[in-house]
């Protein structure tokens, strides 16, 4: 049905452009100096008029469809099933399954019934849907073809549309940054706060505890297993990494950039650039197998060969491929800085003797401070932000430690250790996750906090 429903609205959008295009000109008679509007508009108005209420129904129309769906296969399961939470969601799930192709066989006649009544309820939904949107369509197409005319400003009343539109995707983005934000704390609060929790941490505790083992003792025979949440050694794997990545990424990045930008011929910076970012489309996945398999044993053969003692899983192999992973953000990016620094700037320096190398460290480096500070925010939230290189290079072992050459963990790491499986959201294990994410959400934060600090006292303005 979303195929119809794409269909339809696409079919509306360019009818009415066509058809109001078509009148327009035909009103205007080839005068268009007399018209306020150019018959493009007229269209795109139109257009717009009929494309818009008909999305809009549609979105509502599946959505709504689809909760009464839902109510109505749950009222179709037996009293028991419908008491049992558990039990409703699998009988649910198996009778969305059938209904989206599944074989019936092997269910039983309590969930065909359901699936039965959650497909009759959900086509009916949806062809009501479809007819409601295109009924939606014709109204706004016949209204937006009533308004071509000659003195009609077509023109001012898209821009309007489009305003609106934009204001509406903008206002969207912010709401859904203050739902994560209200949700991530609202859970926290319950995490450290809510006395029906059993076995939390006060918040000192979980600050500044070096111990992290959020597991517990599943049955009697598997002994006392001591349940901690202490965030410091998840902390301090998180920022080994990261830095560990930075000092890789950050000179490779920025020197690669100064020199694709003002050294480079354009036959080099066409070749050399996309080469580059390369690396950003690798999944991390394989990024991963690649750290350890082939950078940590490496690393581990390297400190034996000099006496030390290399875990399997290491912060530096982990670091390293990360790294090589956020090389493109900082390059890219700073590349971009780079060649945006007016050109007048270098010409002033060329012509007051400042050699190539000068004018890039006093006068491009300086200007374009802002944006390379910028990259080098976004890579080290990235490399925060990562997990399966950790998991895969690092490990999961939450030790305290500063040396590059142990296992660690990080935070990101943690919650989805946490959240793996079917998880009883009345825990403190599970709540964990969420207190992972709002320190993790506030050390971002403080970061860039910082980095806007650094560029309001390095910064170099020129007019």
């Amino acid at each position: 049905m979303a195929s119809w429903y794409a269909l339809v609205a696409v079919g509306l959008f360019i009818a009415g452009y066509i058809l109001a295009g078509s009148r327009a000109r035909a009103v205007a008679g080839g005068d268009y100096a007399g018209m306020h509007s150019l018959p493009t508009y007229h269209g795109l108005y139109t257009a717009s008029l009929a494309f818009l209420p008909a999305l809009f129904i549609f979105i509502c129309g599946s959505f709504i469809a689809g909760q009464l769906a839902t109510y109505s296969a749950i009222s179709a399961l037996p009293e028991n099933i419908q008491s049992d939470v558990l039990r409703q969601g699998a009988a649910l799930r198996e009778a969305i399954n059938i209904v989206r192709g599944g074989s019936p066989a092997a269910a039983s006649a309590e969930v065909q019934s359901a699936a039965e009544s959650y497909g009759s309820v959900l086509s009916a939904g949806q062809w009501a849907t479809l007819a409601l949107g295109m009924l939606a369509g014709f109204g706004g197409l016949s209204w937006g073809l009533s308004r071509v005319s000659m003195n009609f400003r077509a023109r001012n009343n898209f821009e309007k549309l489009v305003h609106g539109l934009l204001w509406i995707c903008a206002t969207i983005a912010v709401l859904t940054t203050v739902g994560i934000v209200f949700s991530v704390v609202g859970e926290t609060y319950r995490f450290f706060f809510d006395p029906d929790i059993k076995g939390k941490p006060t918040v000192f505790e979980f600050l500044f505890g070096t111990d992290w083992n959020p597991q517990a003792a599943m049955r009697a025979d598997q002994g006392d297993i001591q349940t901690a949440y202490g965030f410091l050694p998840l902390l301090t794997g998180t920022l080994l990494i990261t830095t560990i990545a930075i000092v890789v990424a950050g000179p490779l990045g920025l020197f690669s950039a100064i020199y694709l930008a003002e050294y480079a011929s354009p036959r080099m910076r066409a070749i050399a650039k996309p080469i580059l970012e390369i690396l950003a489309g690798i999944p991390t996945v394989v990024l991963g197998f690649f750290a350890a398999l082939t950078v940590a044993p490496y690393i581990r053969g390297w400190g034996e060969a000099f006496g030390l003692e290399v875990a399997s899983e290491s912060a530096l192999a982990a670091g390293v491929v990360m790294g090589m992973m956020i090389i493109p953000f900082i390059s890219s990016l700073s590349d971009d800085v780079i060649n945006a620094v007016p050109q007048s700037l270098r010409d002033g320096a060329y012509a007051m003797g400042a050699t190539k190398s000068e004018t890039i460290r006093q006068v491009i480096l300086p200007a374009a401070l802002p944006g390379i500070v910028s990259a080098f925010m976004l890579a080290i939230s990235r490399a925060i932000g990562e997990t399966m290189i950790v998991v895969m290079a690092a490990g999961l072992a939450a030790n305290l430690t500063f040396n590059p050459l142990d296992a660690v963990t990080t935070i990101t790491v943690q919650i989805k250790t946490i959240l793996v499986g079917d998880q009883e959201f009345d825990s403190a294990k599970t709540l964990a996750a969420f207190a992972l994410g709002f320190v993790l959400f506030f050390v971002t934060l403080v970061l860039n906090f910082i980095a806007l600090k650094v560029v309001q006292r390095y910064r170099e303005q020129y007019d």
